[in-house]
């Protein structure tokens, strides 16, 4: 039985999103007054049906619209964090109380200071699809957007940790997470591979105790302390620095469930923490945790049966009361969960002046691997410019391009030192030692002692002595070649003419005579000496440090070009290559036409390389086997006259047959030590260049 033709769907009743009929489902259904485009601008008709070829055809690849559609929603997720997957987030403030001005230089510190500030709690366990309420450790990171840069002060619900080298954090991750072979269970500790890990491991004991109490099953986010784990420092303005551990104290005071309550929780509500968190902010019941700080000296730290920079240890609140230095308040909601929550990234490596870091070895390790994460999971350097990321006070620096980069940075300045702000451009941005961050304990300048370093050796204070030593044991020509590329690229600095003097000033501390050479190659004044760090000193010239000098006299490994054409004695070329080949090298014969040449004895001789197409630059040295006619017939062609011409002028061994003499003199060859006939001399002068060729302009002393 035959199907009836369908009807088509005139396009002013085309469906819409609830099935009524009408042009535009979108205004119909409510739309706002806004225009929907693609993500380039162009505004969109129709957002309800893909062009097709006839009603009930195939889609048409034209359709930009969705092809642009799917292909945003097929690539809309980012790879999750591989720990603390499951977060929930919320901006706020932090309102500095108290005046530590004595314990740190940092604004953020200063009494009466706001920050802008975003937090995130997460589980550590599971992924992001798991579930609020397990038995699991708490993260608690705080981004504070301070007016002297980013802090992130990365932590936990708890004050200790499982390990004490962060060599180890990849071990323990892979133990807590779903087993490899059977990819369960999700979002908790209570399997083989973890408890195989921890029993092997004695120092996860003291943080196994805080994961078996309560501390993991938390009643509310809001109801959770937090702390930096880790032992940082405080800095003041005077240099001097104290120990600290961060603590953060909810004003709701600390409360937990218990292990049926959590299970049954789980049951009927996955978003648990998730919604009361949002809902309270949502109803203006804003959380709030006051900071507090443990501060300690290295004569207390000293004195401790523990190390304080061991991150499985606290230091009891009996012995360093926690001193309350301000409150943060969470007071606004994401307006999209996946730019903010997700998209947020955590830097422990991010921290303003008057704040620094101990030589705890977990926190050493988790300096470089949460910024190595986020090329991985944001997929560019440049997630810093997402705005949950990006710092609210002026920035700049020189780390520019990459994907995603959303700057648009003007002006050639993206080095420094530069000069270019002698000649009215923008230089941009440079260090401060008056305001920049300074490492707690380090030497910053040749008269200070400290364990960590930002000085160089006086030992590496000498810049010109080695260079004087090159240039010494270089030969004349190779010294030629040095004064005469200086020349050439100096003269290519444009405005900046503060340069090539500059640079003539470091010369004259390699040798006077290199630095009269280029000032005379450019013409202009030889400059006062730069002084030196450190006084060079001579040293014995060395052989090993010159090209020339050790030069290897063979034809091995090498090419020789055979230039030939009609009439070529065929035995004379037979010669050639014959001895080339004995001396181990290529003969590559070329000729004016791509067939080869007819030799004097009747047969043609197949040809490397058309003379057009086959310059003489590719060879180490050349033969030129010509008849006097095929020389009369090459002297007329300019490739031909080029082709010795340029032999000659690099400096190659050019051998040549006596009817070839016409060819070498209109291409001012002149004859030398290079410059044979086809006999053994050649092939003992194809091993060799010959420098004395070069014209005598270049040494311009």
């Amino acid at each position: 039985m035959a199907s009836k033709k369908p009807s088509t769907t005139p396009v002013a009743t085309r469906p819409g999103n609830g099935g009524e009929t009408h042009q535009d489902a979108g205004q119909e259904t409510g739309g706002g007054g806004a225009v929907l485009t693609t993500n380039h601008g162009v505004p969109v008709s129709d957002n309800q049906n893909s062009l097709r070829s006839g009603v009930r055809g195939p889609t048409l690849l034209e359709d930009f619209v969705l092809r642009e559609k799917i292909f945003h929603f097929d690539h809309e997720r980012i790879p999750e964090r591989i720990v603390h997957a499951r977060g929930s987030g919320a901006h706020g403030v932090f309102e500095a109380t108290a005046d530590i001005s004595d314990l740190s230089k940092a604004a953020v510190f200063t009494k009466g200071e706001k920050t802008e500030l975003f937090v995130r709690f997460s589980t550590v366990a599971g992924g992001a699809g798991s579930v609020d309420t397990p038995r699991d450790v708490r993260g608690f990171a705080v981004k504070f957007y301070t007016r002297e840069g980013n802090w992130d002060l990365v932590g936990n619900n708890i004050p200790v940790f499982f390990i004490q080298d962060a060599i180890k954090f990849p071990d323990l991750i892979h133990a807590v997470k779903m087993e490899a072979d059977r990819g369960y269970p999700q979002a908790g500790s209570a399997h083989d591979t973890f408890w195989d890990f921890a029993s092997l491991t004695p120092e996860t004991t003291h943080m196994l105790m805080w994961a078996m109490s309560d501390r993991t099953l938390p009643r509310s986010l809001r109801m959770m302390e937090g702390f930096g784990i880790h032992t940082f420092k405080l800095v003041n303005a005077a240099g001097k620095a104290s120990f600290v551990k961060f603590h953060w104290k909810p004003r709701a005071g600390v409360q937990s469930t218990i292990w049926d309550e959590a299970l049954k929780l789980q049951a009927a509500d996955n978003d648990y923490h998730r919604r009361d968190l949002f809902e309270a902010i949502d109803g203006g019941d804003f959380p709030q945790w006051d900071l507090g700080i443990q501060v300690f000296d290295q004569a207390f730290a000293d004195a401790q049966p523990y190390d304080v920079l061991d991150a499985t240890k606290l230091i009891p609140e009996d012995d360093v009361p926690v001193r309350i230095i301000g409150t943060m308040t969470l007071n606004r909601n994401v307006d999209n969960f996946f730019a903010e929550t997700e998209q947020v990234a955590f830097l422990p490596s991010n921290v303003p002046p008057g704040i620094d870091f101990s030589n705890d070895p977990l926190l050493q390790g988790r300096l470089f691997s949460y910024l190595d994460t986020q090329k991985s999971r944001l997929g560019t350097t440049n997630f810093h410019r997402i705005p949950v990321n990006a710092p609210r006070c002026p920035f700049g620096n020189f780390q520019r391009d990459g994907q995603m980069q959303t700057m648009v940075p003007k002006g050639r300045a993206n080095y420094e030192p530069n000069s270019l702000a002698a000649h009215g451009e923008d230089g941009g941005p440079r260090e401060s030692v008056a305001t920049g961050f300074v490492t707690d304990n380090a030497v910053i300048g040749a008269d200070e002692t400290g364990d960590k370093l930002r000085i160089r050796s006086d030992t590496f204070a000498d810049h010109y002595s080695q260079a004087r030593l090159f240039w010494r044991s270089q030969t004349p020509s190779e010294q030629a070649h040095i004064a005469s590329s200086f020349v050439f690229e100096l003269s290519k600095v444009g405005v900046l003419e503060q340069v090539p003097p500059r640079m003539l000033a470091n010369l004259r501390n390699v040798d006077e005579g290199l630095a009269k050479r280029v000032a005379a190659g450019l013409g202009i004044d030889l400059p006062k000496a730069a002084k030196p760090a450190r006084a060079p000193v001579d040293m014995a010239p060395s052989d090993t440090l010159s090209i020339h000098k050790n030069m290897k006299p063979t034809l091995e490994g090498r090419s020789v070009g055979v230039l030939i054409a009609d009439g070529t004695d065929a035995a004379e070329l037979a010669g050639v290559v014959a001895a080339v080949k004995k001396a181990k090298g290529k003969p590559m014969l070329v000729a004016p036409k791509v067939g080869g040449a007819k030799l004097s004895d009747g047969s043609l001789q197949q040809a490397y390389g058309q003379l057009a197409g086959t310059p003489s630059q590719l060879f180490d040295a050349v033969a030129i086997v010509l008849s006097e006619a095929g020389c009369a017939a090459l002297i007329k062609q300019g490739a031909a006259v080029q082709w010795a011409m340029d032999a000659f002028g690099h400096l190659k061994a050019i051998g040549a047959s006596k009817a070839a003499g016409p060819l070498l003199e209109k291409a001012g060859v002149v004859v030398d030590a290079g410059v044979t006939d086809l006999g053994p001399k050649f092939v003992k002068a194809a091993a060799l260049r010959f420098y004395d060729r070069e014209p005598g302009v270049r040494d311009l002393a």
